[in-house]
């Protein structure tokens, strides 16, 4: 039982190797982003947030006041803090707030010009369920570079993630190391039970920009930052952007920007993930998820910058945002990473597990002569009674939630609490997630 995984009733994504013991024949593929068409209200700008709360979605973005004529660096007086709203993710407005005067004038949707902060505020929607209803939205910004004399993150609260007041006077997070000279990320999590930060560190020993993390119980005293050096040789990485996934809190998705000062500066953006509790990420894949593209524009320093925030679209849909660009990307719904067979018969199994449920629901496509059939298998490998490939119902089709059946029972519980593992056999499919949950009771693919 030492080396059991237990699930409970959590989606599980395959974009690590957690569950899996051994693949043959099939192999782990990562999914490229798709360019959706352009947004209304096209808007742009570095160091992007992107948040649901509810059916709202706010863009948060970096621009810079038109009339500045100063000098331009990293938390310059020019810069702003700008809220773009939409009820679909989709479609995009950019509202007239009156909160901050830009040249002579409110009409616009600035929410924040507060040197140095605006240059990479960095809010998220505070779930906590003691979170101060006046600071149900929080935020961490600041530089290397502050002008109020202290290098770090300071802590920000809102109630209505427009109106925002400083939470501590001094710098919360703070580095020996230069850093903090990115978007600097945080999140409430309900996985680890405290807030968890993702910051932009510079390690002497491997002489490379890199990822550290520290965690709070309060969101104002945080525990001493652990570096998590992702890198591979010679790689630097700003922008880690790592948030819980919608769909399974406790995996942490990562979409770094990838810097190569020996391309000319060139950047390109990476996937990742870590999961809750843990101090490191692991890369499935070490190339680019979003790379440069055709356009000319694209090819160099601070041109790829993928936002933070990975957010519903559709039952079927993510949508994930390129800040510089104002481009939105669409994958299918926990589409980062498959199991993928092709024409020749593959097969998956898994590590044992425990979980809890009633049914079985796997993310999957096949093609037209694709399928999958799935056994259950008891710690030493044995098929279970009423649940191996000879009874497996054969999966045809493609559904983000298809339940799993055995001659027409669907029914797990009974196996629910004891370890058990997962063995699909595969052709021409995609298995991109699973997940035991209360049974449907609808018909099989329902």
């Amino acid at each position: 039982m030492s080396n059991t995984i237990d699930i409970g009733s959590r989606r599980e994504l395959f974009v690590d190797r957690l569950l899996v013991e051994s693949l043959e024949g099939v192999a782990f593929k990562l999914h490229t982003p798709q360019l959706a068409p352009p947004m209304t209200a096209h808007f742009s700008g570095h160091y992007m947030t992107v948040l649901k709360n509810g059916d709202t979605y706010r863009a948060y973005y970096r621009q810079v006041d038109p009339s500045f004529k100063g000098e331009q660096y990293d938390g310059h007086q020019g810069e702003l803090t700008c809220c773009a709203e939409s009820r679909n993710g989709i479609d995009w407005q950019l509202p007239e707030l009156g909160i901050c005067d830009v040249g002579g004038s409110r009409r616009n949707n600035v929410i924040l010009r507060q040197p140095p902060f605006s240059h990479n505020f960095a809010p998220f929607v505070d779930s906590s369920p003691s979170a101060d209803p006046e600071a149900r939205y929080k935020a961490l910004a600041g530089t290397h570079t502050s002008e109020i004399g202290h290098s770090g993150l300071y802590a920000f609260g809102s109630p209505d993630g427009l109106h925002w007041e400083m939470l501590h006077k001094k710098a919360v997070v703070t580095s020996q190391g230069f850093a903090f000279d990115s978007q600097n990320v945080s999140f409430w999590s309900t996985a680890e039970g405290r807030y968890v930060c993702y910051f932009r560190s510079w390690d002497p020993k491997i002489q490379l920009r890199t990822i550290s993390r520290t965690t709070s119980a309060d969101f104002l005293s945080w525990t001493e930052p652990v570096p998590m050096n992702p890198n591979l040789p010679g790689e630097h990485l700003y922008t880690s952007q790592t948030h819980p996934y919608f769909r399974a809190p406790h995996i942490y998705v990562a979409l770094p920007t990838r810097f190569l000062p020996d391309r000319g500066s060139s950047t390109d953006i990476l996937f990742m993930v870590t999961r809750a509790g843990t101090e490191r990420y692991e890369r499935l894949f070490t190339e680019a998820f979003i790379p440069p593209g055709l356009d000319p524009q694209r090819w160099g320093n601070r041109s790829n910058y993928a936002a933070c925030g990975v957010v519903p679209t559709s039952p079927t849909e993510m949508s994930l945002y390129h800040g510089p660009a104002g481009h939105r990307y669409t994958l299918r719904t926990d589409g980062f990473v498959s199991i993928r067979a092709g024409f020749a018969v593959g097969t998956l199994t898994t590590r044992p597990f425990t979980f809890a449920g009633e049914e079985l629901t796997l993310n999957v496509a096949t093609s037209a002569g694709g399928s999958v059939r799935v056994e259950l298998r008891d710690e030493a490998s044995r098929p279970l009674p009423g649940r191996s490939l000879a009874e497996a119902d054969e999966i045809v089709g493609d559904r983000i939630e298809q339940r799993v059946t055995w001659k027409g029972d669907g029914d797990v519980s009974t196996c629910a609490g004891r370890p058990v593992r997962l063995h699909a056999v595969m052709r021409e499919a995609d298995l991109y997630s699973l997940a035991f949950g209360v049974a449907s009771r609808g018909p099989a693919g329902s």
